[in-house]
């Protein structure tokens, strides 16, 4: 299945959580806080300023969860787009 995003909106991928703390423990998948960045995976058909393949940070309650081919994804307006990772 493929998802095309429209106007102004974005689908990326969600990264994972941390599964270790710094000192080497493990934290369990339902301990685990998602993190508010993702790979852009598709742009919408208007001025968007993102690229598909870069890395964002997104507001935390921002966007609707779908699942496409088993892997969580987030369709999100622009506007909830806080930063671009270099």
């Amino acid at each position: 299945m493929t998802v095309k995003p429209i106007g102004s909106r974005i689908l990326i991928e969600v990264k994972a959580g941390e599964e270790k703390t710094a000192s080497g423990l493990y934290i369990p998948t339902a301990a685990q806080e998602k993190t508010n960045t993702g790979i852009v995976i598709a742009i919408g058909d208007t001025d968007i300023t993102v690229k598909v393949g870069q890395t964002v940070v997104f507001d935390k309650y921002s966007g609707t969860q779908i699942v496409v081919d088993s892997k969580e994804q987030l369709l999100l307006e622009m506007e909830n787009v806080l930063a671009i990772v270099e």
